[in-house]
């Protein structure tokens, strides 16, 4: 069952009860439609499936088209002069005077990688127990799904303009990103931008991202001869080029491993505490590995930089011969502090590589790709109405926390909409395994997850004409939610909500601290 969004103005009394109603009814064909995304390989990286690309992209704009959103496919090119991937743009009707939310998520997948090492066809989703598995089930094709069912859910009652805005190509780094914002930022432009492609605390607990590290990259090449030459000939006062390089990466860290690359900043402390048994079992660590590094363990993942190698070019195994190797490549992938800009964290590593080569090798280092972390406003009227909507809707508080990973594009989205809230959720948690095998999703955590959107949505309104009147409107919220659960009924009708502080903007409203104190009492009997 959806409910299509026909905007017409309603006095529809909607609370959290009706919500939940209208999620149970919809929720079968919501997960079928996150089992059709699944079906669909959008593998952004591979020019082979460019195909199954726009297919996902046409499928997505049909399905926001049966909901009532004016929908279309959009590419840009890149500044390379790449042309990007295809991206879904939604809006719903327009409503004169209503602030506008954009809803952020993408729709294209990482590769399988090996099939072996996955329990079932990865396009092929399969639920066992409350968790449903295959490639983009939650990445991030149940950030997709939130989008649309909390538009199904809410239907006409939905009091804010909506533009949707599912991309094609976050998992190559979103290359052609600004071009796009560039090319469509009056489309685009938002009051509130929520990004659902993050994660929760744990399974059955929400959380809000506060902070995300950056990402820097590196190529560094090392060369000890201009040949190889035979290992039993010089090998002692030369050193091949892989122990020379490993030596080289060894340095990066001191002996607790932290990283050892000076001025990259960090906290050692994080607002939750994550047990240390959890993260071996949801990395799948080896039994009696030690872990790296000093501070709360969260912290070490969050607010710490760290350094990686994912990528190492060496002769192989099977093509092993007694001569020691002249040059070794490897490629360096740098998470960067909250606030710490990438490129001078990148300058810092580039120079610590250049100074520290053992035994004087010749050591090269090419700059790569460098985003930007991202460091939520806390005292933001949204972001703490998002913790009460994710709390009502999961019913368990809602938690800060930090996420390793990185999402760059989230800085121009600060940049080209200075004025906008942005907030950053999900639904992934420790146990999803996005960009690995058997990945899966939380099903209970999807349907809170759709819930917790809708209410937000719901009282964006409120938020906006409290913000006009310079109302606490975070305590407004608090008020009416309480007596919204105590009264069995809501006072987000935004018809009514829209009058009535119309009126009172009118009549010129004291805006002092008697307006807080005193003002929000009377609103609030006016309402319920």
């Amino acid at each position: 069952m959806v409910y299509p969004v026909r905007m017409a103005e309603t006095s529809h009394e909607l609370s959290t009860s009706v919500l939940r109603e209208r999620l149970e009814a919809a929720f079968p064909s919501l997960l079928e439609e996150l089992t059709q995304l699944v079906a669909i390989p959008s593998v952004s990286s591979d020019p082979a499936h460019a195909a199954d690309l726009e297919r996902s992209a046409e499928h997505l704009r049909e399905r926001f088209e049966a909901l009532g959103l004016a929908a279309k496919v959009l590419r840009e090119t890149a500044a390379d002069g790449t042309e990007g991937k295809p991206a879904v743009v939604a809006h719903t009707p327009h409503i004169e005077g209503a602030p506008t939310v954009l809803l952020y998520a993408h729709h294209d997948v990482q590769p399988v990688g090996e099939l072996s090492r996955w329990s079932m066809d990865p396009y092929k989703a399969e639920v066992r127990g409350d968790r449903i598995y295959g490639r983009g089930s939650s990445d991030d094709g149940a950030g997709v799904t939130v989008h649309l069912g909390s538009l199904s859910i809410l239907g006409a009652d939905l009091p804010v303009n909506v533009v949707v805005f599912i991309e094609g190509e976050e998992e190559i780094g979103s290359p052609s990103f600004t071009a796009f914002l560039d090319a469509h930022k009056d489309e685009l432009a938002a009051d509130v931008i929520v990004v659902t492609d993050s994660s929760n605390w744990k399974p059955g607990e929400p959380a809000v991202t506060s902070t995300l590290r950056g990402n820097a990259i590196v190529t560094v090449d090392v060369t000890v001869a201009d040949h190889a030459v035979h290992s039993g000939a010089f090998g002692g006062p030369l050193l091949d080029s892989v122990a020379v390089s490993s030596m080289l990466i060894a340095s990066l860290f001191d002996e607790k491993g932290d990283v050892a690359v000076p001025g990259l900043g960090g906290s050692d402390h994080a607002d939750v505490d994550w047990p240390e048994e959890e993260l071996r079992a949801a990395a799948g660590m080896v039994e009696g590995l030690q872990l790296a590094g000093s501070g709360d363990i969260a912290a070490r993942m969050w607010t710490k930089p760290s350094i990686s190698v994912i990528g190492f070019d060496a002769r192989p195994v099977s093509n092993a011969s007694n001569t020691i190797a002249p040059h070794t490549r490897f490629r360096l992938s740098m998470r960067t502090v909250p606030g710490v800009d990438p490129a001078e964290a990148q300058a810092k590593l580039v120079d610590y590589l250049l100074s520290h080569a053992p035994f004087g090798a010749r050591v090269e280092v090419t700059a790569e790709d460098a985003g930007a972390g991202y460091q939520a406003d806390m005292d933001s009227p949204v972001t703490k109405t998002l913790h009460e909507c994710l709390t009502e809707a999961w019913g368990v508080p809602s938690v800060n926390i930090g996420v390793g990973g990185s999402i760059p594009f989230i800085s121009d989205f600060q940049r080209i909409f200075p004025n906008a809230q942005v907030v950053v959720t999900g639904v992934e948690d420790p146990l999803t395994n996005a960009h690995s095998e058997d990945e899966s999703q939380s099903i209970s955590d999807l349907k809170a997850a759709i819930l917790a959107e809708a209410l937000l949505l719901h009282v964006v309104l409120v938020l906006s004409h409290a913000d006009g009147l310079r109302v606490n409107f975070h305590e407004l919220r608090k008020r009416i939610l309480y007596a919204a659960r105590n009264r069995g009924r809501t006072a987000l009708s935004h018809i009514e909500l829209r009058k009535l502080l119309g009126r009172e903007r009118a009549r010129g409203v004291d805006r002092s601290a008697r307006l807080v104190r005193n003002h929000i009492g009377d609103l609030l009997r006016k309402l319920l």
